[in-house]
């Protein structure tokens, strides 16, 4: 199954088995619309369906079935809220990053290699490409990324200068 990661459960709410949720993504009121969520840690993954979600400050409280008690709530501390790419609902314009990585990244006809993550520096965010020669940091700018296919799984880049020395 294709997931996604929205939220890390920080430790159980109260009595009834409600999860305090440490949300993982820019949008914490789409707890609020789940039918159903999977809670992973490693290769564990349990899937939940989901009984209420509420929102309180910057943290998601979420009911599930078959959580109903403090003590099988402690048992999910520290595990990953994931949900279905299919729940993702898509953007107006851009895209998320789990959509650019893995991505193959070109420079005209060469291969650079593959996206292996997305940093967030402020300013702008920056693609690590990893390839056959190592790994390249490549700005997020309008100016360097020409274009971005996310069916084809393709991103077409004009380094600036200074980065072409590092392939």
């Amino acid at each position: 199954m294709d997931e996604v990661l929205i939220g890390e459960v920080l430790r159980p709410q109260g009595y009834g088995g409600e999860l305090k949720i440490y949300p993982l993504t820019t949008d914490p009121d789409r707890f609020q619309n789940l039918q159903k969520v999977t809670l992973r840690r490693g290769e564990n993954d349990q899937h939940f369906k989901v009984v209420s979600a509420r929102k309180q400050m910057e943290f998601v409280y979420l009911i599930v079935e078959g959580i109903e008690s403090l003590e099988q709530a402690e048992k999910y501390r520290g595990w990953e809220v994931r949900i279905d790419r299919s729940e993702v609902p898509p953007l107006k314009e851009g895209w998320y990053y789990f959509e650019l990585e893995g991505m193959q990244v070109y420079e005209g006809d060469t291969l650079l290699g593959t996206l292996s993550q997305v940093l967030e520096t402020g300013a702008n965010d920056v693609y690590l490409v990893k390839g056959t020669k190592g790994e390249i940091c490549v700005p997020a700018l309008k100016t360097v990324v020409q274009r971005v296919d996310v069916p084809g799984r393709r991103m077409d880049v004009v380094l600036p200068p200074g980065l072409h020395d590092v392939r």
